[in-house]
This record gives structure tokens, C-alpha cells and sequence, in this order.
């Protein structure tokens, strides 16, 4: 999808940029920073989480959804890794958000993933100038403001949702050890290959997310489905039969011969919130 990103740019633009940095190396090295009184522009938020690898794509997603302009994940050097190889585990779920974002209109390029150590504090500054120069070029995330491009949310609420999926998580958590481990036979999975893998799924889960999303509130047929998400009605009929098989959309009437579906909702599961939550967009 193209990107629209907010044209809408003024010399008082300030980014607001949320970064995660992992406790052993990124956050020591923004400390270092500190201690050295190395300037560097305040635009980041910084949150510290124990390993970058474990980073949900989720949050990374809600965090745009809730307006940020920008997020940076900061992590050791592949090699370095507190907890061995908990960052190579970030490099997928960074690049699978980054496939996702692209679905939004919303600009892949305002994730920005860097590994920084501990010692290297003046690095961490000039990343911080060099995240804050990119955001403040590509201008107001258009989700924020008073005036949210309300596609590009319902996208982000779509591919947070596929992210969220077991498939996607379980593809991610193994795929580490599927690249560069040995399995039973002595073999290992090509990385090309994995990839292909690992694009197939996010396309056919943003479609099944897709589809969820828009039976929602009230019944589709086919056929709308495929003009919303701009796929063939056949495929689009291939996936609801798949969730139809799983027990999340239900055949609700049949109108001539056009048969429409609605999502399943479970005596467990909230009632879906009519329209794009409340609270869900970036304030000032």
C-alpha cells in the first residue's frame, strides 16, 4: 500500500518518539550518554524492557495506533545478546512489523531498529539525532492530531490483530532456531526460504484480520469482502471457509443467492466496539 504519511509539516513540529530499549546495553549506553553529557535531541520517550527480544510486535503496532510519530527499538549487538540470542529473535519480529506496517499506508521507515552497547554512549546520541531528523521529515504521524486518517487506523488495527496471531508468533519464536539449528535429520531451513514462508503467512493472516474486522459489526457477503480488501472473491472465500472452520465468522442469512457472514463472537469475548475505539488516537 502507499504510504501517506502527514503533509502537513511545521517549523514547530516536535516528534513524539517512543523507544524501547533493552536493559543491558541500549539503556546503559543512553546512561553513558548521559553521564557524558553528550546532546542529543529530547524527543524520545524511552521504556526499559529487560531484552529487546522480548518486544511484542503488538505493542510496537499500539504504540502508532495510540499516535506516536515514531518508535525505536535499541538492542545489544547480534553476538552480545544478555540472554544469547534474544535479539536475533528482535531482528524477526522487527522485520515482520516492518512487512506489516507497509499493508497501512503508515511509513515502514518510522520503526527504526539500531544495536547499541553499553560503552557506546556517543553512538546512542547520534542515533537519537538521527531517528529524531528522520521522524521530523516525514512529518505528524497522520494518525495523530485532531483529524486521524481513519483508513490508515483501521489498517493499524487490522495488522495489530494479525500480529497477535498464534501462527505468526509461533513462525517468529521458531524461526531463530529453524535458520540456524540442525534439526532431527541435520538439516537447517534456508533463510530464503523462511522468508517465503514468513511472507505467505503475514499475507493470508492480514486477510483473515481483515475479514474479522470488517464482519464486526454487520454482515458481508464475499464478494463486498473482496472490493474492501482489493483480493479475488475466491480467495477471499477460501479464508472464510478456513475461519469458518476455526469458529470465528458464522453464515448469518442468505440474501437471493448471495450468502453473508458475520464474525463469531463467544460468550467469553467483549462485544467489538463499534467504529475506531475510543482512546485509540494520539492527542495534541
Amino acid at each position: 500500500m502507499e504510504t501517506q504519511d502527514n503533509p502537513q509539516q511545521t517549523s514547530s513540529f516536535k516528534p513524539k518518539i517512543v523507544g524501547f530499549l533493552c536493559n543491558w546495553c541500549s539503556y546503559a549506553g543512553a546512561d553513558l550518554a548521559g553521564v557524558s553529557r553528550f546532546q542529543y535531541p529530547p524527543n524520545v520517550r524511552v521504556i526499559r524492557i529487560m531484552c529487546s527480544g522480548r518486544l511484542d510486535p503488538a505493542i510496537v503496532l499500539e504504540m502508532f495506533i495510540q499516535g506516536a510519530d515514531g518508535v525505536f527499538i535499541g538492542g545489544c549487538h547480534l553476538g552480545d545478546c544478555h540472554y544469547i540470542k534474544g535479539n536475533y529473535y528482535a531482528e524477526k519480529r522487527y522485520n515482520m512489523t516492518k512487512k506489516l506496517l507497509g499493508k497501512t499506508g503508515l511509513n515502514p521507515d518510522r520503526l527504526y531498529l539500531k544495536w547499541i552497547s553499553a560503552a557506546e554512549g556517543q553512538l546512542f546520541a547520534d542515533t537519537m539525532r538521527d531517528v529524531t531528523e528522520l521522524i521530523t521529515d516525514l512529518g505528524p504521524s497522520p494518525i495523530g492530531g485532531d483529524n486521524p486518517n481513519l483508513e490508515i487506523l483501521e489498517q493499524l488495527l487490522i495488522i495489530r490483530n494479525a500480529a497477535e496471531d498464534y501462527r505468526l508468533r509461533v513462525l517468529i519464536g521458531k524461526g531463530v532456531s529453524l535458520v540456524d539449528d540442525y534439526n532431527v535429520y541435520n538439516e537447517k531451513l534456508d533463510p530464503d526460504r523462511f522468508d517465503e514462508l514468513l511472507d505467505s503467512a503475514i499475507e493470508e493472516e492480514y486477510v483473515r484480520s481483515s475479514i474479522l474486522y470488517l464482519t464486526r459489526e454487520k454482515p458481508v457477503s464475499v464478494i463486498e469482502l473482496a472490493g474492501k480488501i482489493k483480493i479475488s472473491p475466491g480467495l477471499v472465500l477460501k479464508h472464510v471457509v478456513t475461519l469458518k472452520d476455526r469458529d470465528l465468522v458464522r453464515m448469518d442469512h442468505i440474501d437471493g443467492d448471495t450468502p453473508y457472514y458475520i464474525r463469531q463472537i463467544h460468550e467469553d469475548q467483549e462485544e467489538p466496539a463499534e467504529g475506531a475505539p475510543e482512546g485509540m488516537v494520539g492527542g495534541d
